[in-house]
């Protein structure tokens, strides 16, 4: 049999799918998490039945007359796909609320079994519910859960109460059959009918001893957090010890026992090939595979602790928060705070964060959040931006705050840019989100959480980077003659023949050596790759600890082996983080803008965003430091003088199109 988990948003519904069928799904505080509709088998533990029960996590609904994206989904898969009985997830500490949808359910015909999740809240706050009369005013099944707790959760009793139910005909509290879809009088009078029956079962089965007009320490906080000034600084506070406790301080000395692992693993492989083994498979083995992947993976411990800490931030309802402020800001652009969701789940990784764009129903500001979702630094990135602050900037925990920071920058001016190109510069935006209660974080939950992420990114430590890295060892050994070059010689070697053109349009960044141009170039593949193929292209197996640097000849460090200055590598890192993505997530951006003119405007638009901010960066910041301009101004102030103009150009066409418009509508 199929089941049918339905509910309004931040009602548990995801994360009681999870505690039924021990699956991991991301369990969000804001609407879109869940896209698109997961599938489930319930625990043997939970299951007494031989019956086999498919649990099916729809996204959150307030309605089934859809209006965005996700209650279309649900919607959908409801009337159409018969599931044998819906669980409807009810929020008990919000009755009134949650109520309404329930009344439209009841009316399909299709047994309802009403879970009354977060009962322990709703008794926190001494609120008495009646459970026995809510289920006979309903006219079905009401069993109390509380869906993050392990023992005395009540799931075992739901999932036998939806087996005893299944094929069983139930009958609605009040039928409102036969209301003209198309005829909005007829539609807000059933509307209007339905709140009236909610507000009357809510007033006979529920009792609060809690003053609703009474400020609590809820609100109060949120006067301080999701203050309309306050809120951004507080948010900066709150990213600078993220990034210090991952970056600079558990992260690293759980990075140096790992690396140690990796180092010893390699001694061993080292040791197991002896001395009748080809060199040059030797060196692939273990420079090109061993020493580049583990140059990535040593990254594994820091990246994880920041996940662990992202994910007990949005477990806790602060995140939320965030979307709120920075709402005002995005309403300015053309934008609305629902672009932000995207953006904060582009921190794990740009690819869902680009598909969960899909909840947008604006087409133009669903296709522009695609395009600037991947200016959030994502996982991929983490290890890029720990390399760099680590050996330029003595593991700073500033470094990774700004570039998150940078990153908001540069999406408020691309989506200004894009709603002036556009001609919809006056066009008004909405954005309707409820606050999830602020909690004490489940540590199971965020554990649960940063062991997945860990795990997909050492499957792709495992394959896209192990190949990458192989094939660029191989690419540096042999010439095009197949012939493996000398020591000293690498510029004559595949690898340098096919970056060395693409470096020379890097110079007036401040990093023209073909090495880096290499590793830019396999950063589109995955950026993870960065700091591989700089591993591989400069013999470091070693980049976490910074006393133990691997050394070339006994004497260079890390910094002075790539030759950049402190400048030129803040230049860098930019350019690998705000050019395109990887080209998984260029697909998910082709999925979701569904036009190649967008697809193709966009990544132009990354490339070019990326290229201006390292030109930016390198020559202002060569001028400081040393008082003259960078090498390469000139041929690169041409190109970027090209590229503003040509955006300059765009905005002004787009100012014409608005100012039609706006002649056609008055």
């Amino acid at each position: 049999m199929k089941v049918a988990l339905t509910g309004n948003p931040n009602s548990g519904k995801t994360t009681l799918f999870n505690a039924i069928t021990g699956r991991i799904e991301q369990v969000g505080n804001w609407a879109g998490v869940t896209i698109e509709k997961k599938e489930g088998d319930i625990k043997k533990g939970l299951n007494k039945t031989n019956v086999q029960v498919t649990a099916v996590d729809l996204p959150g609904a307030y309605s089934m007359s859809p209006f965005t994206s996700e209650e279309s989904i649900t919607s959908g898969f409801v009337r159409n796909e018969n599931p044998d009985v819906i669980i409807n997830i009810v929020d008990s500490t919000n009755l009134s609320r949650s109520l309404f949808f329930t009344t439209q359910l009841l009316e399909l015909e299709i047994p309802v079994v009403v879970a009354l999740n977060k009962i322990d809240l709703s008794k926190k706050k001494a609120t008495n519910i009646d459970v026995d009369s809510l289920s006979k005013l309903l006219g079905c099944p009401v069993v109390e859960t509380v869906s993050t707790k392990g023992n005395n959760n009540g799931l075992e009793d739901l999932i036998s109460t939806v087996v005893e139910v299944t094929g069983k005909t139930q009958t609605a509290p009040f039928d409102i059959k036969g209301v003209n879809m198309a005829d909005q009088k007829s539609v807000e009078a059933s509307d209007k009918k339905r709140y009236e029956f909610v507000k009357e079962i809510v007033s006979k089965v529920e009792e609060r001893k809690v003053i609703s007009s009474k400020q609590t320490k809820q609100d109060a906080v949120d006067r301080v957090l999701a203050h309309k000034w306050l809120g951004i600084p507080i948010f900066a506070l709150v990213m600078w010890a993220v990034f210090s406790i991952s970056q600079a301080h558990l992260g690293p000395l759980l990075a140096d026992t790992f690396v140690g692992w990796i180092d010893s693993f390699y001694a061993w492989v080292e040791g197991s090939l002896g001395d009748g083994v080809s060199p040059v498979l030797s060196s692939i083995l273990l420079d090109g595979i061993i020493g580049g992947v583990g140059a990535v993976v040593g990254f594994l411990p820091l990246i994880m602790v920041l996940f662990f800490l992202l994910a007990l931030l949005e477990d806790c309802g602060y995140m939320a928060r965030v979307a709120v402020v920075m709402d005002r800001f995005f309403k300015k652009v053309g934008l609305s705070g629902k672009s932000i969701i995207p953006m904060i789940v582009g921190i794990g990784c740009s690819i869902p964060g680009v598909m969960s764009t899909r909840t947008i129903k604006n087409e133009r500001q669903r296709r522009t959040t695609a395009m600037l979702t991947p200016f959030m630094p994502c996982g991929a990135k983490l290890p890029v931006i720990a390399l760099f602050a680590g050996v330029f900037f003595n593991d700073a925990a500033w470094m990774g705050v700004t570039m998150y920071f940078v990153g908001i920058a540069i999406i408020i001016l691309g989506a200004l840019l894009v709603v002036r190109i556009t001609g919809e510069k006056n066009a008004r935006s909405f954005f309707i989100m409820e606050l999830p209660e602020y909690r004490f974080p489940s540590i199971k939950r965020a554990a649960v959480s940063m062991l997945s992420r860990g795990k997909a990114f050492i499957i792709k430590a495992g394959t896209i980077i192990l190949l990458c890295n192989a094939a660029v060892h191989i690419m540096q050994t042999f010439n095009w003659q197949f012939q493996a070059v000398a020591e000293g010689a690498e510029n004559t070697s595949i690898l340098a023949s096919m970056a060395s053109p693409f470096a020379i349009i890097l110079v007036p960044l401040g990093f023209g050596a073909w090495q880096l141009a290499a590793a830019a170039i396999t950063g589109f593949i995955a950026k993870e790759n960065v700091v591989g193929t700089l591993a591989v292209v400069y013999g470091i197996t070693n980049f976490i600890d910074t006393e133990e640097l691997a050394l070339v000849s006994g004497s260079a460090d890390v910094a002075q082996i790539m030759g950049l200055t402190s400048v030129a590598a803040l230049a860098y890192l930019m350019f690998n983080l705000f050019t395109p993505p990887c080209f998984a997530a260029i697909g998910a951006m082709n999925s979701e803008m569904e036009n190649k003119k967008w697809l193709w405007g966009g990544i132009a638009f990354q490339f070019g965003m990326g290229y201006v901010v390292a030109f930016m960066t390198y020559q202002i910041g060569t001028m400081i430091t040393t008082g003259a301009l960078g090498s390469g101004f000139i041929p690169g102030l041409v190109a970027v003088a090209l590229m503003i103009g040509y955006v300059v150009y765009l905005v002004r066409k787009g100012d014409e199109v608005a100012k039609r418009k706006v002649a056609l509508s008055s």
